[in-house]
């Protein structure tokens, strides 16, 4: 046995509708990587049930795993905007959204967050971004002035397999999370830690 496949005997089953969504996102998609899966959903509903948030913006929805684990743990009266550019992910992840027990409480946009988030006219008390590697800190950019004082704001695959720490990266992925994780390091607007989870996971609290 793996310490992976302990640490998901011992905690929280993910249940049937989030096992079936990952089994289909697996049969279905192109790198089912992407999806968040067990563990990382259930992190993901947990730190939404500390910090309580009444508005979730989530850049990067992919299958919709990611969001539908943040919306179980929301409070009554909040709302997840999850936000996908891919408009040919939209037929696989609109179902899968609007038939879960949570899709009252989830609003599914496509298009380009950098453009479509500033004309929604909302501050949120916590974002969660996994969209493209190469536009983070435009992302984190965007979103600073869009978070409530105190509000926090989750970064996924932020040590992106270990690229982060050689020498000579050339890739444009790995460069931007790179240049994020600087940006964020030095901002002192800003509390954070990263959490070697998965892909590393970088929580951040705006003071």
């Amino acid at each position: 046995m793996t310490v992976d496949e302990y640490i998901l005997q011992h905690i929280d089953e993910e249940g049937p509708y989030l096992e079936a969504l990952y089994r289909d996102t697996h049969l279905r998609l192109l790198y089912p990587r992407m999806a968040s899966g067990h563990l990382q959903g259930r992190m993901l509903k947990m730190f939404v049930q500390m910090i309580r948030p009444m508005r979730v913006l989530e850049i990067g929805t992919y299958s919709g795993y990611s969001a539908l684990c943040m919306a179980e743990g929301l409070p009554e009266g909040a709302m997840l905007h999850t936000i996908e550019i891919n408009d040919e992910q939209e037929l696989f992840t609109r179902p899968w959204l609007e038939e879960s027990p949570y899709a009252d409480k989830i609003t599914f946009h496509i298009g380009d967050a950098l453009e479509l988030v500033p004309r929604l006219g909302l501050t949120f008390d916590m974002a969660f971004i996994d969209g493209d590697k190469r536009k983070y800190v435009d992302y984190y950019r965007m979103l600073y002035p869009l978070i409530a004082s105190g509000g926090y704001l989750l970064a996924d695959n932020t040590l992106w397999d270990g690229h982060v720490v050689e020498e000579h990266p050339h890739d444009a992925q790995t460069l931007g999370i790179m240049a994020f994780n600087d940006l964020v390091a030095q901002d002192s607007r800003v509390e954070k830690v990263i959490l070697p989870l998965r892909d590393g996971l970088t929580l951040i609290r705006k003071k």
